[in-house]
């Protein structure tokens, strides 16, 4: 069957579109970014969704356990991203411990060993932090899942099922590299099997575009995080600089006791512990918003099978 062209092209150039924008921007770390990632990932199921009842699918084809299987993939790895948002937000309220012990203090300095105590049950908090996500990574995430652009489907395969094979294609590439990305900003840094350079080999002119946006948005989100220096834990800007700031008060504390020095670096961890609580927040909300879609979605298509 002959594709429908002009439906399938826009996907792909809504892809291409989408990553270019992404691109564009800076900041490949922070919680802004990472927010885009999880709307542009809600974007494309929304329109992968719309476009396969434009495409007139026979029904009880191999199609839909394709999608079936593509959006059970995204469903596990956005679930570890819930339990990566929440332990930032649990982290939180050990920040927001340290603040309360070093407001008090100011009024009574006597209360000097209880902020140090506040301070390193904080660090605790981001160490355990940490090894939990670890853990996470190890025992819920399957690598191989994640991998993209390592393989150049013949275009004939591409336009199986009246485009739809290579929509699906198109879908599992740019979603592993937004899992990606959010995975290392929420829940910890490792390097998957992921290509890293511009794709070449590719039969269809569509298929290049978008994997060469996806290639180097890639790269400047590696390129940020290697010039950070930082390769463990969540990468997200704001759960670092609540860390550092931390680090700085427990330095402070430990050479003075107190002083200015002091005062402002509370300052910091209050502005960047507000930025961090409602970053994950949003993040949070639209993850969920996401997975209600997810279940909609396979609903919807099934019953469009059922009906035919």
């Amino acid at each position: 069957m002959k594709p429908a062209s002009g439906t399938v092209k826009g996907f792909y150039a809504f892809i291409a579109h989408g990553v270019e924008e992404l691109e564009q921007g800076s900041n490949f770390t922070s919680l802004q970014f990472l927010q885009r990632c999880v709307a542009l990932l809600r974007a494309a199921h929304l329109q992968l969704t719309s476009l396969v009842q434009k495409l007139r699918l026979p029904p009880g084809e191999k199609w839909l356990d394709e999608y079936m299987d593509e959006s059970a993939r995204i469903w596990q790895v956005c679930h570890v991203l819930k339990l990566g948002v929440a332990g930032i937000e649990n982290y939180c309220a050990a920040g927001n411990d340290v603040v309360t012990a070093l407001e008090q203090r100011q009024t009574n300095p006597q209360l000097l060993r209880q902020a140090m105590r506040a301070v390193s049950a904080c660090r605790r908090a981001a160490s355990g932090l940490e090894e939990e996500n670890r853990v996470l990574m190890e025992t819920r995430i399957e690598p191989l899942s994640l991998r993209f652009g390592e393989t150049t489907p013949s275009e004939s395969k591409l336009n199986g099922f009246n485009g739809f094979r290579g929509v699906l294609h198109a879908m599992s590439n740019v979603s592993s590299l937004l899992l990606v990305a959010l995975l290392w900003g929420l829940v910890c840094w490792w390097q998957p099997g992921c290509r890293t350079t511009a794709p070449t080999g590719y039969t269809c002119v569509f298929e290049a575009e978008y994997m060469a946006s996806i290639a180097r948005l890639h790269q400047r989100v590696i390129a940020e995080i290697d010039g950070a220096g930082r390769r463990r834990g969540a990468q997200a800007q704001e759960f670092q600089r609540v860390k550092s700031t931390v680090e700085e008060l427990r330095e402070h504390l430990e050479m003075a006791g107190g002083g200015e020095e002091v005062q402002e670096r509370v300052k910091e961890l209050t502005a960047w512990l507000a930025l961090l609580r409602s970053g994950t927040e949003n993040i949070a909300g639209q993850l969920d918003d996401f997975l209600d879609e997810i279940v909609e979605a396979r609903k919807k298509l099934w019953d469009i099978c059922s009906l035919r």
